[in-house]
C-alpha cells in the first residue's frame, strides 16, 4: 500500500512539475489532452488496479470469520482482574484461570469478551485493537499470534481505583506445547505430600476457600480467581506481582496495601509460619 501511494504521489508531482516548469516544447509535444487522459485517467486506473489486486491477495491471508477457531476463550472483566475460561465447541467450560491467557501460535483464536460489573476494555496492543467489555453483552474478537511470545495486555477503559493495575498476559505457545498445557490445566490440583504444604493447604481451606476454587479440594468459592494451578501462571494479582513464594506471601498479607480497594482483605493476622506455609502451598499448585 505504501509503494502504491508513493507511485501516485510521484506521478502527480511529475505532472505538476511538467505543467509548471517544463519546457514549452515538452508541454506542446505532450499536449493538454494527452496529459489529462494519461495523468488523470490511465495512470490512476493502473495504480489503483494494482492496489486492488494487492488488497485481495493480502485479504486472502487474513483470518476468516467463518473458520473454526483453534480455541474459544471467554474473557470476563472483574474488579480488577480478568477471569479466563476456555470453552469447548458447545460452549462448556473446560478450564478456568485468571489473568494468564495461553493460545496456540500461528492459529486463529476467538475471544468472547464480557463483563458483569462495569465497562472495561480488553487491549493487547501487539496482537489486536481494543474491545470493550460491556455488562449484559458479549463482544467477539479474533486474533492470531504468528510467533510464540508473551504479549502484555491492559484494561484500556477507566473502571475504578485499580484500573491501572488491571493487566494480563497473552502467552502464545507452539501448538504442541499449548495442547500439553491445556491438558494439564484440566487436571485437579495435586494432593500435597510434604508436611509444610499440607499445613499450607489447611490454612487455605480455613481462610480462602469461601472465595476461591481449587479443583480436587473442597474449596469452591467463585468470587475470586480459580487457583487450581496458580503456581504455573506468569504473574499474580492481575500482572501486578511476579509469581513466586515471596510475592504470594506479600499479596496474602498486604493485598490492600498493594492494590487498595480490591475485594480481597489483607490477612495480616497470620503468623509468619502460617503465611510461609500457605504461600508455599500456592506456589506448589503447578
Amino acid at each position: 500500500m505504501f509503494i502504491g501511494g508513493g507511485m501516485i504521489f510521484l506521478g502527480v508531482m511529475l505532472l505538476l512539475y511538467i505543467a509548471l516548469f517544463g519546457p514549452a516544447r515538452m508541454r506542446n509535444y505532450i499536449g493538454r489532452r494527452t496529459l489529462m487522459i494519461g495523468g488523470g485517467i490511465v495512470f490512476p486506473i493502473a495504480v489503483l488496479s494494482m492496489l486492488l489486486v494487492y488488497t485481495f491477495m493480502a485479504a486472502a491471508g487474513m483470518v476468516r470469520a467463518d473458520e473454526a477457531p483453534a480455541a474459544r476463550i471467554e474473557i470476563t472483566g472483574e474488579l480488577w482482574w480478568w477471569r479466563v475460561r476456555y470453552l469447548d465447541p458447545q460452549g462448556k467450560v473446560i478450564v478456568e484461570t485468571a489473568n494468564d491467557v495461553r493460545i496456540p501460535a500461528g492459529q486463529s483464536v476467538e475471544f468472547l469478551v464480557r463483563s458483569d460489573n462495569v465497562i472495561h476494555s480488553f487491549w493487547v496492543p501487539n496482537l489486536a485493537g481494543k474491545m470493550d467489555t460491556i455488562p449484559g453483552h458479549v463482544n467477539r474478537l479474533r486474533i492470531q499470534a504468528d510467533q510464540p511470545g508473551i504479549f502484555r495486555g491492559q484494561c484500556a477503559e477507566y473502571c475504578g481505583v485499580q484500573h491501572a493495575n488491571m493487566a494480563l498476559h497473552v502467552i502464545a505457545l507452539p501448538p504442541r506445547d499449548y495442547a500439553s498445557w491445556l491438558a494439564a490445566q484440566t487436571q485437579p490440583a495435586r494432593e500435597p505430600v510434604e508436611a509444610s504444604l499440607q499445613a499450607g493447604k489447611q490454612y487455605f481451606m480455613h481462610a480462602c476457600a469461601q472465595c476461591h476454587t481449587i479443583r480436587g479440594t473442597q474449596a469452591a468459592g467463585k468470587l475470586g480467581p480459580d487457583l487450581t494451578h496458580v503456581g504455573s501462571r506468569y504473574s499474580i494479582a492481575a500482572g501486578t506481582l511476579p509469581n513466586n513464594v515471596g510475592a504470594f506471601a506479600g499479596w496474602i498479607a498486604g493485598s490492600q496495601h498493594i492494590k487498595p480497594g480490591n475485594q480481597m482483605p489483607s490477612f495480616n493476622d497470620l503468623s509468619g509460619e502460617g503465611l510461609r506455609y500457605v504461600a508455599q502451598y500456592m506456589d506448589s499448585l503447578k
